[in-house]
């Protein structure tokens, strides 16, 4: 799925072809992908200019001169595309209708953005713009906002006995986390991801928090990370999977003291660590 570095690269491919442009005709081409669409989703957008494209954890926010705000949610596969405009140093034309293109937006410029989603698991949803949603109102604060802080994350660790790991991936404690970046920022905090969250010290907190903000950081720099399914907006790959240290390098040298890196599993899902290093 993916995690905030990905959809803040996909937020900033959209934005020159989405802010301050009017949705000339929007197109839902099925009633669903993991929940139903809004009624009438396709006519509440059609006409609607774009004042702004946000990011909130792992969603996208359009907000509409309609006063509504489009929530958007890639899921496991969902790729959000631009073509008939230039991204970056490249122009993307059209490209042949696919299978999968659930919800096309032609803008008024002839960009067009699509929301392709093989597996159907992402989501979209319209709300009134400023409104809470369900799906945003628990969130904790963005890692990369001034509301993150090692005093933020000691207060929400005090006396709190499941590993640290599976802690950081609660959407409560600190919002847009997911495994690989996770895996990535304990390794160079060389913090043990099974150790108890209430066991770490203060200063181990405000070693991690930094190492948190540098992994994200630096993945939003390179585009994400491209492993199976995501796409950048012009649909280039992400590059950060280069630069991982840890995660799916499982058996592999360990690039500070050579030790194999070894998997367990950690709430259903994969935890990559030097047992060296983070011993």
């Amino acid at each position: 799925m993916p995690e905030l570095p990905e959809v803040e690269t996909v937020r900033r491919g959209l934005e020159p072809a989405m802010t301050g442009h009017v949705i000339q005709t929007a197109h839902v081409n099925r009633p669903d992908l993991r929940w139903p669409f809004p009624p009438r989703m396709a006519e509440r957008l059609t006409g609607a200019r774009v004042l702004g494209l946000r990011r909130r954890s792992k969603y996208l926010l359009a907000d509409l001169s309609t006063e509504e705000t489009l929530l958007i949610h890639l899921g496991m596969s969902g790729r959000m595309l631009v073509s008939g405009a230039t991204v970056g140093e490249f122009h993307h034309p059209h490209p042949m209708p696919e299978k999968h293109d659930h919800v096309v937006l032609e803008m008024e410029t002839g960009a067009r953005i699509t929301f392709n989603d093989a597996r159907r698991f992402g989501a979209m949803d319209l709300m009134a713009t400023g409104a809470d949603h369900p799906l945003l109102a628990a969130l904790g604060p963005e890692p990369l906002g001034n509301a993150f802080d090692a005093a933020h994350l000691a207060a929400r660790l005090v006396g709190r006995k499941g590993p640290i790991k599976t802690l950081l991936l609660d959407q409560r404690i600190v919002s847009g986390l997911g495994n690989i970046y996770v895996c990535e920022a304990l390794f160079r905090a060389r913090i043990d991801p099974t150790r108890a969250g209430g066991s770490l010290t203060d200063a181990e907190i405000a070693d991690l928090v930094p190492m948190i903000r540098a992994v994200l950081t630096e993945a939003i720099a390179a585009g994400g990370s491209s492993l199976r399914d995501y796409r950048q907006a012009g649909g280039e790959l992400g590059y950060f999977q280069h630069s991982f240290h840890v995660y799916g390098r499982e058996g592999a040298p360990c690039p500070a003291c050579a030790t194999p890196i070894a998997r367990i599993v950690q709430g259903g899902r994969s935890t990559f660590f030097c047992p060296a290093c983070q011993c």
